[in-house]
């Protein structure tokens, strides 16, 4: 596949998401991931030593929630194994894009700065981590090399052990190092959104680019999509 092939355009999007998401659940929920589980377990960890200004609930609570978002994701790609790949992704897809409307429209009112009313900080969580613990899922199932959307530490790693000083001929160079680019850009533009208009605008957006770029994919022919890995 080229970097101009719609899946990997689909996933690279999906990628600048995980940015927004990022910046949303960090800078706006409360020192908190609900897309990168690692970050979000050892700030657990940090929590339970008592670091101030981190909470122990509301990290497990993403961290919970995004498991239930897994495992509704493996359950969807199990239940339509038959019913083809396209359908399959357009579900995740829709499902994905409402939980991070929802949470948009349930954010309305919510004040960053002080994190309240609390009642609306939890359900942000709650729908944010379903929808990436989903995505994750679906990624997965999908298995297409260098492409996970909300994690870089492979990503990097590969950068660097197969390029040229490490002994390699730096394969698939350009998802690998767009992927990074693009985390790096919706993390900033989302840091933006955030500070100027509050958490509604970068979860919109981040619907709305989920939704855009599963359409694009699925308008491609279904001989140029890669074959799903259980």
């Amino acid at each position: 596949m080229t970097i101009r092939d719609p899946v990997l355009v689909a996933l690279l999007t999906f990628t600048g998401v995980t940015g927004l998401i990022d910046a949303v659940s960090f800078l706006g929920l409360g020192h908190i991931f609900t897309a990168n589980m690692t970050g979000n377990v050892v700030l657990l960890g940090f929590a339970i030593a008592g670091t101030p200004g981190l909470s122990i609930a509301r990290s497990s609570v993403s961290l919970l929630a995004f498991l239930l978002g897994a495992a509704l994701g493996g359950r969807l790609g199990a239940a339509m194994a038959g019913a083809g790949r396209r359908r399959w992704l357009m579900t995740a897809a829709v499902a994905e894009a409402g939980l991070l409307a929802a949470a948009a429209m349930v954010s309305l009112g919510f004040d960053v700065a002080s994190g309240s009313p609390a009642s609306v900080l939890y359900v942000v969580i709650v729908l944010t981590a379903v929808a990436m613990g989903l995505r994750n899922a679906t990624v997965r199932r999908l298995a297409v090399s260098d492409l996970t959307t909300t994690v870089l530490t492979l990503t990097l790693t590969a950068v660097a052990a197969d390029s040229r000083m490490g002994g390699g001929d730096s394969p698939r160079l350009g998802r690998r190092v767009g992927s990074v680019a693009l985390m790096l850009v919706g993390a900033a533009i989302g840091a933006l959104l955030l500070r100027a208009w509050g958490l509604a605008v970068p979860l919109l957006m981040s619907s709305a680019c989920v939704l855009v770029a599963t359409i694009v994919y699925t308008a491609v022919p279904p001989e140029t999509l890669p074959a799903v890995r259980g």
